[in-house]
């Protein structure tokens, strides 16, 4: 195991094992047994020896026992975080990061070895105490841990950032942290060892990965986890009868389908992605007929925040219309969500 500096190899283990103590006690019960065999750090002869019926503190004293006999390290023990942290993508708020090339500039083929190699070289260059670990995932992902010192400090392996980028493509999604500062120094790792030249954070950031990422990629039409998606937009009812009177008149029928159409050329038939809010600031120069006033006279532009939230966004917005609490169609800044790839917008005068 590979000691810090700073640290005897009885301080070190010490360390580690608190580390591992401290993540397996976020692991739900029932997610325990999937969790530790995706880590594939302990055995199946080992976990066959613990009892998992025991309670919680009981278990973890034994599972931490078992890797303190494997002589686990800070990177085994951040494995296993990064697992966990996969499965619990949504307790943390992703950025989305674009990065692009020169003009003319060749696209190079690209090597996941390389790029890891590049990567941690470029930031323990940068940062004397700084730990990185990396896990392959689906569709060309890597996930990537970074855990951050200063000079004259550990890193702490409590307040970590996570990025899951995608090979061969110039997206790559930061999970939110205080450390704003390390923000620049960690772009500049992924734009160097995945050979762009320059990266941006787009005004896009949700709880939900995969919606940010199916919205980026374009890949609406796939099943996201959303209230009720399963029912198909005709038949929903918004406490209305749909057996509607035959005495209903024909004009109310033909903007009725209207709206349908309407509502499923912008949306689709299929689920939205999922988002919880889009934000609107609106500044704007005060405009008025009359002469004078006070706010004639103000030179700042009048300034104006509204935030829509729902626990899905797009899914609540594709409904409004049907329900009769919209017009048919939204104005295209509620619709254009997914187009612009965004959700923070900012509203000026022409």
């Amino acid at each position: 195991m590979g000691l810090h500096p700073f640290y005897s190899a009885k301080e070190m283990d010490e360390i580690v094992a608190e580390f591992i103590k401290r993540t397996i006690l976020k692991i739900p019960m029932t997610e325990m047994m999937t969790t530790l065999k995706a880590w594939d750090f302990l055995s199946e002869n080992q976990l066959q020896s613990i009892n998992f019926r025991k309670r919680k503190e009981s278990l973890v004293h034994d599972l931490v026992l078992l890797c303190e006999e494997k002589n686990a390290s800070v990177s085994d023990a951040a494995l296993l975080d990064i697992i966990y942290t996969q499965f619990h993508r949504h307790q943390k708020v992703w950025d989305v990061f674009q990065m692009t090339k020169e003009p003319g500039e060749d696209i190079d083929l690209f090597d996941m070895k390389q790029f890891k190699t590049s990567f941690k070289k470029i930031l323990q260059r940068a940062l004397k105490n700084v730990s990185v670990t990396f896990r392959d995932a689906e569709e060309n992902a890597v996930w990537i841990r970074i855990a951050w010192g200063t000079q004259y400090k550990k890193p702490n392996q409590y307040k970590p950032t996570y990025v899951v980028y995608y090979s061969q493509t110039p997206y790559a999604f930061i999970s939110s942290s205080r450390l704003r500062s390390s923000i620049p120094l960690l772009g500049q790792a992924l734009t160097i060892a995945s050979k762009y030249h320059r990266i941006v954070k787009m005004d896009f950031r949700s709880r939900y990965l995969d919606s940010l990422k199916a919205i980026v990629f374009k890949q609406y039409n796939q099943t996201f986890e959303s209230h009720n998606a399963t029912t198909p937009l005709q038949e929903r009812s918004f406490g209305l009868d749909i057996n509607m009177d035959s005495r209903i008149i024909h004009e109310n029928r033909i903007e009725k389908d209207r709206v349908q159409r309407v509502t499923q050329e912008i949306f689709g038939d299929y689920p939205q992605p999922r988002l919880e809010f889009a934000q609107y600031k609106l500044e704007t120069k005060f405009k008025s007929d009359l002469n004078g006033g006070i706010l004639a006279e103000r030179k700042e532009p009048l300034r104006c925040l509204v935030k829509f939230s729902s626990p899905n966004l797009l899914e609540a917005l594709k409904f409004l219309a049907p329900a009769g609490i919209a017009d048919a169609p939204l104005s295209p800044l509620l619709t254009c969500i997914p187009q612009k790839r965004m959700n923070y917008f900012k509203i000026k005068d022409k």
